[in-house]
């Protein structure tokens, strides 16, 4: 478990500014603010679970020499053998906490043997800390970027606090000379706590709310009326996206506050007229990084259509099952592996005569039925909850119209937050009142998101975010 959410605002991170900015940037300055950086992570993820710190600073101990190992060896016989090793290592570093119980679950149901393991809990942020560090090892082979040399700085690489747990997964080529050399100036900053403070309300005001109705419709099990089943649907859609969304906003903020600028995680995926362009929006860094170090490696498309399309499905099922080890997320991964090939080789003609509002329609539905596989991982549940919305346990219960009249304005508010008609809304604001005097309204407007959600925090539980378990 990390901070609670009030600690980290008015304890930890306050701190860690104000440590980190009474050291002057001139001379040795950088060092020093590196190893605040570093420590502040190191503290970050060790609260809690401090025996967890040990996984992720020998994954930062073995990605470090082999990054070395991998430049000196570039070019040489043998260097291919390391970086299968270096790969091979963190996959297996992986596999241990992450897919042991899961494998073998499977065996025991496949053979009937009586196999007991000890439960190995989840080291939060591990696939993201060690997708990151493997990448850096690969792009290091391939001359990409350079080896690094300070071990504290590829340790804040990979550690660094305001990213470490659910991403953006950062590529090293990204940050390599920020780490080494970087300023923030009062513009940076300025931007960095206003992304913040959308990603905050995007959690607190936003995934929670639409959280709570999905864990309201659902508490009692999913053999429910179909409307409260589509509304749950829905809900649960909210609730992913901006809950993900927001620590990717709340990431790139504070990283751009400390001088870092880490590239866009999400680009307002709902309004995508394609499944195609969905994954285009939807996790950047995660679809980037298996097209980088998967699909392309296994031949992209270059190999002829079988084999793009087995590639396709390989990197669907890997996508599935890097998010969690249950069957759920394999399934859900080859449903957008078999999608995306019917767009690519089927539908993609039909679906570009179709006018734009159907092609969202299309999409939105297409999205929708993923979300219900990523969100209920027992079969049992999956195929209830699935009945429910096609009219199993009939169309609706009497509690329909108070929650649909209590819930109306909320789902306005989601919709209008997740496509970007605000962000357009201000630069016409900004324009028509000028830089100086639309200055007063933004900061009111992020002011009012920052104690709006901090009062949430006070009344409410405490909420982790959904992708702290991947």
């Amino acid at each position: 478990m990390v901070f609670s959410s009030l600690t980290f605002l008015f304890l930890f991170l306050p701190a860690v500014l104000l440590l980190y900015f009474l050291i002057p940037e001139r001379f040795a300055g950088i060092r020093w603010r590196n190893g605040v950086l570093l420590a502040a992570s190191l503290l970050f993820y060790a609260w809690g679970e401090p025996v967890y710190l040990l996984v992720m600073l020998f994954s930062v101990a073995m990605n470090y020499g082999f990054g070395l190992l991998a430049a000196r060896a570039k070019g040489k016989k043998g260097a291919k053998a390391a970086l299968s090793i270096a790969v091979a290592a963190n996959l297996l570093l992986l596999g241990v906490f992450k897919y042991t119980g899961f494998a073998v679950e499977n065996l025991r149901n496949a053979t009937g043997w009586d196999l007991q393991i000890k439960e190995i809990a989840l080291p939060i942020g591990v696939s993201f800390f060690t997708f990151q560090a493997m990448s850096y090892v690969i792009d290091v082979y391939r001359g990409k970027a350079g080896a690094q040399k300070n071990p504290l700085r590829f340790a804040l690489y990979v550690s660094l606090f305001p990213q470490l747990i659910a991403g953006p997964i950062v590529r090293y080529s990204t940050v390599a000379e920020e780490l080494g050399a970087r300023r923030t100036d009062f513009a940076d900053a300025a931007a960095g706590a206003k992304r913040f403070c959308v990603g905050l309300a995007k959690k607190v005001l936003l995934a929670n709310s639409a959280g709570a109705l999905w864990t309201e419709l659902t508490g009692g099990g999913t053999a429910i009326p179909a409307a409260s089943a589509w509304i749950a649907a829905v809900a649960f859609s909210f609730q992913i996206y901006f809950d993900f969304s927001g620590y990717s906003d709340m990431a790139i903020g504070l990283g751009r506050i400390f001088g870092f600028h880490f590239e866009e995680n999400f680009l307002y995926p709902y309004s995508s007229r394609s499944i195609t362009e969905f994954w285009n929006r939807w996790h950047i860094s995660l679809s980037t990084w298996f097209r980088e170090y998967v699909y392309i490696p296994l031949g992209g498309n270059r190999r002829g259509k079988a084999k793009q399309i087995r590639n396709i499905l390989i990197v669907w099922m890997l996508t599935g099952l890097w998010h969690g080890a249950s069957w759920n997320f394999v399934f859900w991964g080859l449903y957008y592996g078999v999608l995306l090939l019917l767009e690519k080789f089927v539908l993609k003609k039909a679906l570009e005569r179709l006018p734009r509002a159907l092609q969202r329609v299309y999409t939105l539905l297409a999205v929708l039925f993923g979300w219900v596989l990523f969100a209920l991982e027992s079969s049992d549940s999956l195929f209830s909850f699935l009945g429910s919305m096609f009219g199993a346990n009939g169309a609706a219960g009497p509690g329909l119209l108070f929650t649909l009249r209590s819930n109306a304005v909320l789902f306005a508010v989601l919709t209008a937050a997740s496509l970007p008609l605000g962000k357009r809304l201000a630069e016409k604001l900004r324009k028509r009142l000028g830089e100086r005097r639309f200055a007063v309204p933004e900061f009111l407007w992020y002011a009012a998101l920052f104690f709006l959600s901090v009062s949430f925090l006070v009344d409410g539980s405490y909420n982790p975010f959904i992708y702290f378990r991947f």
